[in-house]
């Protein structure tokens, strides 16, 4: 009983943070040719596998900052940094997203 009680509650918890179960892609990067490259990996992977996500171009330095990346691009996926320094592949991402 307890145990269910406590997963109850989380589940609870974590629907209220996201009820749609969607998932935040930020795609870390100034503006450069890779980053370009990465954020169109990353939207076409979330366009062919029907993922509900917001993706989003994070280019503030500041911002980027937060997430202790000395290079980009970067892709954070639910506030947790995945990939840093390089372009992934479409097949590297679509494993990260499923």
């Amino acid at each position: 009983m307890r145990f269910s009680l406590t997963y109850l509650i989380i589940s609870k918890s974590l629907k209220k943070i996201n009820p749609n179960n969607m998932k935040t892609i930020k795609i870390l990067g100034t503006g450069c040719p890779k980053c370009k490259q990465t954020e169109s990996i990353v939207r076409k992977a979330v366009s062919d596998n029907n993922i509900d996500a917001e993706v989003q171009k994070v280019e503030d330095i500041q911002e980027i900052m937060k997430y202790n990346i000395m290079s980009t691009p970067a892709v954070v996926i639910d506030e947790v940094v995945k990939i840093k320094g390089r372009v992934p592949s479409l097949t590297e991402i679509n494993e990260l997203l499923s």
